[in-house]
């Protein structure tokens, strides 16, 4: 039997599934085609099976393969209907390998390799990574059955530095036609040109109306960097537009990366060079599509003192904008906004207003904020979960006032530096928060707390379900009874007792892509279409054993 929930009148595009009966089966949204699961953010999940007595029980699947090869940061994402029916799991690397995994059993449907990484000994710029492949989450068009991401690579062997966006097949990961797009040859603004080598993508890919938008960040602040958003259209990856903070600096990298309404796409930018007027950087900015940016105060928002905050390092843009609505509030459009300062801020969403003060604004972070939040609501009211770098995992309420203020309900001790998803039974209730104790600090565990009071709901498992390579930024994501998580060289599955079984395939396994890493892809400026690669098949139900990669070095983090 279906539960199911009332539609709503506060939806955020892409936050509720609205059909013309007025309700929403919580069975109907399954895949998950982005970075926290909508394009506002929330990181809502609605599955009937996260009832808090069947998460207190939950397990890691130990039948669940789950190996890759790399370091990860990416969340993963999920799809259902693939080859034969099966569900698959993607991931990807900093080693620029992307994998779709049989999400019942973990195997490999399909690799690829998209590209050689960039050591970090061939960057001037470099972050503390020990190799710059594909960092950000990617996206998936399901209309198109197309998964977008952006890889740094190189050509020749370190000399030449590219950004390319890509395009695969989500059912056989073949490079679509008409892509890869070269960043660099193509992107530019005000006379700025893009530098593939200065610039790091490190935020979740975003797209409004088939418009997919890639921004970028830094390497190292004392590059010669800008923020940079760049667009382009899935039905003609040759037409890019692009903008870029006048100023240096300003970069768009929290993880959260490009939110949308449905109608613009929106992001938060970081520190700009100490520029004598404002230049695009500490804001939350609201782009017409394209991205177009015209300068009316009405499509930005910058704190009074963001000169202050370029002078201290303290990015408003560390954690990327976050969109909700609170019925009953004036305003009730709203967008969270919060970074290294430690406050969080509230913006009037459909008039950013420039540069003033916000809605409303409280210091309530004990430490930077760095991770992406999250929000759901009960009906206890409208609410926001955020993880302080390394320490506390909070809650706050947003009020239904004239104006609206913020209000904490509760505060836990969870060390490590994961983003927190929040799972539901039906859409307002058995609110759940999860969060790993991932990187520095952490435990290396996953841990739930009830969503309205912070009460322990799923404290970590025993000695199986603890996981390795975990790091900052990572978060997990739900699906048919189950999280995964991918972390360095391995996806992990944690089932439910009871929960809904994954679909099986309906058919015989196809031979599926070589594990072999492919050629990298080259395109030319002029962005011709990139023949389809054929990949050599293998049984699937004989995979040529490999042996386990020696985890890479465990990097820290930069903007």
């Amino acid at each position: 039997m279906k539960s199911w929930i009332p539609f709503r009148s506060f939806v955020i595009a892409g936050s509720w599934l609205a059909v013309l009966s007025g309700v929403v089966s919580t069975n109907a949204q399954v895949n998950v085609t982005q970075f926290h699961n909508h394009a506002s953010r929330d990181g809502l999940y609605v599955d009937s099976a996260f009832t808090p007595s069947a998460a207190a029980n939950l397990t890691r699947d130990l039948n669940f393969d789950g190996t890759i090869e790399g370091v990860v940061y990416a969340q993963p994402l999920y799809i259902e209907n693939g080859p034969c029916g099966r569900a698959m799991v993607i991931a990807v690397t900093l080693s620029n390998n992307v994998y779709a995994l049989d999400a019942l059993d973990g195997t490999i449907i399909w690799q690829r390799n998209v590209g050689p990484p960039v050591p970090l000994g061939d960057l001037d710029c470099g972050p503390k990574f020990d190799l710059m492949g594909i960092i950000g989450t990617p996206i998936v068009d399901l209309a198109s059955r197309a998964l977008f991401l952006d890889a740094m690579t190189t050509p020749d062997g370190g000399t030449t530095k590219q950004h390319l966006i890509i395009s695969l097949n989500v059912d056989t990961g073949n490079v679509n036609p008409g892509w890869p797009v070269d960043v660099e040859a193509t992107a530019s603004y005000n006379g700025i040109n893009f530098t593939a080598e200065i610039q790091q993508q490190r935020p979740a890919l975003g797209m409004v109306s088939n418009i997919l938008y890639v921004g970028y960040g830094s390497m190292r602040d004392h590059c010669e960097y800008h923020g940079w958003l760049v667009g382009v259209p899935i039905d003609n990856p040759a037409s890019v537009t692009a903008w870029a903070t006048d100023a240096i600096g300003g970069a768009i990298w929290g993880v959260g990366g490009v939110a949308s309404d449905g109608k613009n796409p929106f992001v938060t930018t970081g520190n700009t060079r100490n520029p004598p007027t404002w230049g695009g950087g500490e804001a939350v900015i609201r782009f017409q599509p394209g991205p177009i940016f015209i300068g009316s105060p009405s499509d930005y928002w910058a704190p009074t003192n963001w000169q202050s905050l370029d002078q201290s390092d303290s990015d408003l843009g560390a954690s990327g904008p976050l969109l909700v609505d609170v019925p009953g509030a004036t305003p009730s459009h709203l967008i969270v906004a919060m970074g290294k300062d430690r406050k969080v801020y509230l913006v009037n969403r459909d008039n950013l207003g420039g540069i003033t003060q916000p809605v409303a604004s409280a210091q309530l972070g004990n430490s930077p904020i760095l991770q992406a939040a999250v929000t759901y609501r009960t009906n206890q009211g409208t609410f926001v979960a955020f993880h302080a770098e390394g320490s506390n995992l909070s809650a706050f309420r947003i009020t239904a006032a004239n104006p609206p203020a913020m209000i904490t309900e509760w505060t836990v001790i969870q060390n490590g530096r994961g983003s927190p998803f929040v799972t539901s039974t039906d859409g307002a209730n058995n609110m759940i928060v999860w969060i790993v104790g991932a990187d520095a600090g952490g435990d290396q565990r996953l841990h739930g707390f009830d969503g309205e009071t912070g009460a322990v709901v799923y404290s970590g498992g025993g000695p199986n379900e603890l996981m390795e390579g975990t790091h900052r930024f990572n978060a997990g994501i739900a699906a048919r009874g189950r999280i995964y998580i991918a972390n360095d060289n391995k996806v992990y599955a944690f089932a439910l007792p009871g929960g809904t079984p994954t679909p099986t395939p309906t058919c015989s396994p196809t031979p599926t892509p070589s594990i072999t890493p492919t050629p990298s892809i080259t395109p030319t400026p002029s962005i011709t279409p990139t023949p389809t690669i054929t990949p050599t098949p293998t049984p699937r139900a004989t995979p040529t054993p490999r042996p386990r990669p020696t985890p890479p070095r465990r990097p820290t983090a930069p903007r």
